[in-house]
C-alpha cells in the first residue's frame, strides 16, 4: 500500500504548532535529531514505530489522526475532545467514571423498556 507520508508529516507540523511545540522541543523529547524530525514532517523520511507512537504521545492525537487524518470519533462532538485534552489526569479520570455512571444508567432503562 502507497502511503502519502507528505500528509502525514503535515499533520504531525500542524498538531505540533497547535500545541506551540517547538520543532527542536519535539525533536529532543523523542530523541531524534531536528534534521530526522523535520524529514519526517516534510514526508521526505518514515518514523519507525517506536518514534511514531512517541509523536502521537508527545502531539496527544491518535495514530488514526497522523495517518488518516481523523482525530475523533464519529459519535462525540469535537468540542468534548478537544476540551479534554485541556483537563488534567485527575479530571479525566473523573470524567471517565461520570461517563461509566450514565451507561450504567442508560443500560439500566433500555433493560425496564425491553
Amino acid at each position: 500500500m502507497d502511503y502519502n507520508y507528505n500528509e502525514m508529516g503535515n499533520r504531525i507540523k500542524l498538531r505540533r504548532q497547535e500545541l506551540k511545540i517547538k520543532q527542536y522541543e519535539l525533536s529532543s523529547s523523542i530523541n531524534i535529531s531536528e534534521n530526522h524530525m523535520s524529514s519526517i514532517e516534510r514526508g521526505c523520511e518514515k518514523p519507525s514505530m517506536d518514534k511514531f507512537i512517541a509523536i502521537c504521545r508527545h502531539l496527544k492525537v491518535s495514530p488514526d489522526y497522523l495517518v488518516l487524518g481523523e482525530m475523533h470519533p464519529h459519535n462525540v462532538p469535537l468540542n468534548i475532545l478537544d476540551k479534554l485534552q485541556l483537563c488534567s489526569d485527575e479530571d479525566v479520570e473523573l470524567v471517565q467514571e461520570f461517563v461509566e455512571l450514565l451507561v450504567k444508567r442508560n443500560s439500566k432503562s433500555y433493560l425496564k423498556d425491553k
